[in-house]
């Protein structure tokens, strides 16, 4: 990124295009994916949908991509820890949607230094259901939300803001495969179902400077992808040696038991 552009992420909360890999790459991993749906009966399970990086050495080496971490780096500094990463899946018109909400809601973070990049691994546009962000809304503060769990909301919790924004005020944040986009934890974004026939596959990662750490009394767990962690706020990930091995899979089943007590903290809603 340029100093323009890192200017104008910390101005707007967001940054885009950006691109990372090739069509062709982008278009091998969304062959990977697919195949592993079919290994699964057409559609990945829930759990295997998030940090599945510490299952797939092909997702491992999407978090760990080099150019995609000079450009969290910009943002982040060299130290970086992957903290998250999740498939965002719209199918063909598929009413899937995801409600205007900042990420720093529910995330229980100390500090805003985390970033999100989310890599197209097929076109997002406006037809199918492209992310959209409010500029400068990573500086409004934390905003009022409610928990809706709505069955068609690609949001765990189906959180949305109390008091919507200003859509006519919002960017598109079109990519082409192979490009990501970089966004503010406490930007505000959404994206509506997608009504074409083709789907639209996006892969988020979330990524935390080391010194950010999560409040309350769980310990959750993160992995070193560049630089040094000098705080040990999180416990050690480790990526996958070959894909879905027993380690890995032990390892992953760990991490999503104790993810889902941070991520349903105060719901009522079962962790299993």
């Amino acid at each position: 990124m340029t100093e323009a552009d890192i200017a104008a992420y910390k101005r707007n909360g967001y940054h885009f295009p950006i691109r990372v890999m090739s069509p062709s790459d982008a278009s091998e991993n969304l062959a990977k994916l697919e195949a592993f749906e079919r290994m699964h009966g057409g559609s990945i399970p829930g759990k295997l949908k998030i940090k599945s990086h510490l299952l797939l050495t092909w997702v491992y080496t999407m978090v760990s991509h080099p150019t995609v971490l000079d450009a969290v780096e910009d943002v982040l500094g060299p130290d970086i820890l992957c903290w998250n990463s999740s498939f965002f899946i719209k199918n063909a018109n598929d009413p899937a949607h995801v409600t205007w909400h900042q990420d720093s809601t529910y995330w229980g973070l100390s500090k805003p230094d985390v970033c999100s990049a989310w890599i197209a691994l097929t076109p997002a546009n406006e037809q199918n259901g492209v992310m959209k962000i409010i500029p400068g809304s990573h500086e409004f503060g934390q905003l009022d939300h409610e928990d809706t769990f709505a069955g068609d909301n690609l949001l765990a919790r189906g959180q949305r803001l109390v008091d919507p924004p200003n859509e006519e005020a919002a960017v598109s944040l079109n990519l082409d495969p192979g490009e990501i986009s970089l966004h503010h934890i406490m930007s505000v974004h959404g994206s509506k179902p997608n009504e074409t026939d083709q789907r639209r596959i996006g892969f988020a990662i979330r990524y935390a400077a080391p010194h950010v750490r999560l409040m309350g009394n769980i310990r959750d767990s993160a992995l070193l992808v560049r630089g040094k962690d000098r705080y040990g706020h999180f416990d050690v990930e480790y990526g996958p040696k070959t894909d879905m091995d027993s380690d890995a899979i032990i390892h992953h089943t760990k991490v999503m038991e104790n993810r889902a007590k941070v991520k349903y903290a105060g719901t009522g809603q079962d962790y299993s």
